[in-house]
């Protein structure tokens, strides 16, 4: 039997894609890396984004018509958000939710012998040291929980990972440790928001930090977003773990608007300045920090002097990373309920505020024009070559090098998004 899985969305997804595959290796089941070639295709959805969600249901109702006889099995956040208009759209598929991948090997064959076989539902299972199959073998992803604490108006996320429950640090040490054995150079540690870690247990995320930084090995880590309002008093302690040597000077700390106004209606539960606070003390402490953020225009209460607002911090702030997304309704969120703004203006805010970010991510990457850096090789290019990464997660696009090694690389071109590097010999 042969098996196609094809993924959508954040990182936390590519993980649990990465969970099925193994399940089903161990199994004894092939994973294929393409439709045409399976016996069973299992589409792990996303739902954050109407955009995103449109794409999926194409996709699903795609493989439906072009493979007519084969098996299809519908896994992710679709499956507990939205299980109506799935069903609408799958009648005949199978389901995997994503607190049910421990089943995938038994639901893959029961597709596969005609049979339809669903499981969804939350559970407490844990998702470290569990048998994982990845593309990129040079990095390794590791939720370290699943779920939050939050209850952001705009979100449909929660209602598919349900509440926070953090795994053991000994747990994902023991996997971190594993990884390395085998080759892997960076460590991505991955969740709904990373920051909120050990909340529910009494760990502490920056003890987690500083036990996988401390490992024996030439790699590094990378740390997943974190909410404003889980940091708190553990701001000093995440710094100092920040600045260990392994970790990447990278911080992603989403904002979602400028506007405390609109802050407050998200149920965000902190303000700008708190945000400013917090980024201070991290730039102030590591200078070749890179901020990274993610901002929703047009929320349907968004005034344009709230578009003003989120448009001057980010002049002020100068992230080196925006991601930018249109606010479109939720299935389950609260602001569903209220009206949303014309898509023109949406349209226009959006456009408007792209623009200053890359003229500010340029502006940022300028700066490296010229220098000579260490950077980490972690995957093949798209377009060719290799893409690497500095000491603070700046891609960097070079020739010549190989997976896994860190080498010297001399700047010598940028764009609004990653950097040129010619191999220093």
């Amino acid at each position: 039997m042969k098996v196609y899985i094809e993924t959508y969305g954040c990182t936390f997804n590519q993980a649990d894609s990465q969970i099925m595959a193994g399940n089903l290796i161990k199994g004894n089941i092939d994973i294929v890396n393409s439709a045409e070639k399976a016996d069973v295709i299992i589409i792990n959805t996303c739902y954050v984004k109407l955009p995103t969600e449109s794409k999926v249901i194409n996709k699903i109702k795609n493989l439906q018509s072009k493979f007519p006889n084969k098996k299809i099995i519908i896994s992710g956040c679709m499956v507990e958000v939205d299980p109506k208009k799935l069903n609408d759209i799958g009648p005949n598929c199978s389901w995997i939710g994503p607190h049910q991948l421990n089943k995938t090997v038994s639901i893959v064959k029961t597709a596969y012998d005609g049979g339809v076989s669903r499981a969804y539902g939350l559970s407490k299972d844990s998702k470290v040291g569990v048998p994982k199959l990845s593309e990129n073998p040079y990095i390794h992803v590791i939720q370290i929980c699943e779920g939050c604490l939050g209850a952001c108006t705009y979100c449909c996320t929660r209602l598919a990972r349900g509440p926070l429950n953090s795994y053991p640090i000994i747990d994902i040490v023991d996997e971190a440790k594993q990884a390395i054995k085998n080759g892997c150079v960076e460590i991505e540690l991955t969740a709904q928001d990373t920051s909120a870690y050990g909340k529910d247990t009494g760990e502490k995320f920056s003890d987690l930090i500083r036990a996988v930084a401390s490992l024996d090995g030439n790699f590094r880590v990378r740390i997943g977003m974190m909410n404003p309002k889980n940091i708190g008093d553990e701001i000093d302690d995440l710094i100092e773990s920040f600045k260990l040597e392994k970790v990447y000077k990278f911080l992603h700390l989403p904002i979602q608007s400028g506007s405390n106004k609109v802050l407050n209606e998200m149920n965000r539960n902190h303000t700008v300045n708190e945000y400013k606070f917090i980024v201070e003390k991290f730039r102030n402490q590591i200078p070749e920090l890179t901020l990274a953020t993610d901002i929703i225009v047009g929320y349907p209460t968004e005034t344009e002097e709230d578009f003003k607002e989120t448009v001057d911090l980010v002049k002020d702030l100068k992230f080196s990373i925006i991601h930018i997304s249109k606010y479109h309704h939720r299935l389950g969120a609260i602001s569903s309920n209220l009206k949303e703004i014309p898509s023109d203006i949406m349209h226009k805010r959006s456009k408007y505020l792209t623009e200053i970010k890359y003229e500010i991510t340029e502006m940022e990457n300028k700066e490296f024009l010229g220098s000579d850096v260490e950077v980490l090789v972690v995957e093949k290019g798209r377009k060719g070559g290799f893409i690497a990464k500095t000491n603070s997660y700046i891609p960097v696009v070079v020739e010549d090098v190989k997976l896994g090694s860190f080498v010297n690389v001399h700047i010598y071109d940028v764009t609004g998004t990653y950097l040129l590097g010619r191999l220093i010999e």
